[in-house]
This record gives C-alpha cells, sequence and structure tokens, in this order.
C-alpha cells in the first residue's frame, strides 16, 4: 500500500526566520500593498513585472553574450530608435488626437534616486561589517566556511564571463525564492536534516582539530 509523506510546520524555516518568505524579501502589508515592491516582483505577485524583468534580462544576457553585441554599439541603436519613436509619436499626437510622450517621472525623481543610493550603502556597509567580525576570527567555524565559500565563488566566477555570471544571480533570484515558497515545506524538512548532520561533523571535527588552534588576542577576549 503506498503511502504520502506529508512534511508538516514543526522543522525550522530556512535561515532561522520567523517572518514568511514575502515578508522577509521586504513584501509590505495593508496601506502600501497597492506599491509594487521588490518581495512582489521576485515572488512572482505581478507576473507582468516578474516577466518583463526576466525577460529583459534574458534579452540583454543574449544580446551581448550569445550574439556579441557591442554596449555602445547597442546602445546607440536604442538611442535611434527611440528618438525616432519618440519624434513620429510627437509629431502625429495633433493628427490623431494622442497624448504627447512623456518621460516617466520615476527616472528624473531626485528623492528616488537618493533613496536608491542610500540603500545601496547600507547594504554595502552591513556586508563590509559582517566580513569584519568574520575576519577578527571571533567564531573559527564561520571564518573557515567564508573562506571555502568566498574560494568556490572564485572557481565558479572563472569557468563564467562576468556577464553570464550575473545573468545566472538574476536567473536564480526569480526562480529560486518563487520555487521554494511553493515547496517550502519540503525545502525546510531537508535542510533541517542537512544543518542536523552538517553541526554533527562540525562538533567532532571542533573537538579533535579546531580547539587545538592557537587564537590571537582579540579573539581569545571575545565572549562565546
Amino acid at each position: 500500500m503506498a503511502t504520502t509523506m506529508h512534511y508538516g510546520h514543526s522543522a525550522p524555516r530556512l535561515f532561522g526566520r520567523e517572518r514568511t518568505l514575502h515578508a522577509a524579501l521586504g513584501g509590505r502589508r495593508g496601506a502600501e500593498t497597492h506599491r509594487l515592491n521588490s518581495a512582489d516582483i521576485i515572488l512572482w505577485r505581478d507576473k507582468r513585472a516578474s516577466a518583463a524583468i526576466l525577460g529583459a534580462a534574458t534579452a540583454a544576457w543574449g544580446l551581448f553574450e550569445v550574439a556579441e553585441f557591442h554596449f555602445l554599439t547597442l546602445v546607440c541603436y536604442a538611442a535611434m530608435i527611440g528618438m525616432l519613436v519618440f519624434f513620429i509619436w510627437t509629431n502625429a499626437s495633433s493628427f490623431f488626437n494622442l497624448p504627447a510622450p512623456r518621460i516617466p517621472e520615476t527616472l528624473l525623481s531626485e528623492r528616488a534616486t537618493r533613496q536608491a543610493i542610500q540603500d545601496g550603502h547600507r547594504r554595502l556597509s552591513r556586508a563590509v561589517e559582517t566580513l569584519y567580525d568574520i575576519a577578527c576570527g571571533r567564531d573559527i567555524k564561520m571564518f573557515i566556511l567564508t573562506v571555502v565559500s568566498l574560494y568556490i565563488a572564485s572557481v565558479i566566477a572563472d569557468c563564467f564571463s562576468s556577464l553570464t555570471l550575473l545573468y545566472l544571480v538574476v536567473l536564480g533570484t526569480m526562480t529560486l525564492p518563487a520555487l521554494y515558497e511553493r515547496y517550502e515545506s519540503e525545502v525546510d524538512h531537508l535542510v533541517a536534516r542537512g544543518v542536523h548532520d552538517l553541526r554533527t561533523h562540525f562538533a567532532d571535527m571542533d573537538s579533535g582539530v579546531l580547539r587545538k588552534i592557537p587564537r590571537g588576542a582579540g579573539a581569545a577576549a571575545a565572549p562565546k
């Protein structure tokens, strides 16, 4: 007799989060739900915007990486086509009673530009502070894991061009969170089992090897 395995919510959520995936990615509720945000795009709440971003990234990758277009050449062609369209539209609007084309206010908004720059600076500062804390050697396990992860990332980056790697990041961002949200219980269950096994192996290695490694004065003074 066939049995079906059901995964409940007893397993801890990925990355130890307590909020929903939508909220963890910056999703808004209440009066702000009408505003488009990154969580809605990544989790395909707005399918048109998500498909447009993924399609634009795929088209850019195909043009620059596959067709080997030069960036400046493509920009010039796009500018010429855009100016031609605006020229025809502007001159034809008076004959066909069409509204004249306008530049979107978002592109000219100083507030939106300043907010984007501040958000990028905040994320960069947080990343630098995290790497600094890890580099101090206060958590030897995290230090080793970070070094190994950076080495693996360098090996992967050496196998792809920068544009292909950037496209893979965009592709993963636009697909993996949505798939995880759909199969959240199953993924959390498998990750919980994997983390338990890794902790067991780390505990064995820590008791046998890592505790014998001498640490600096700053690391020794840090609280455990």
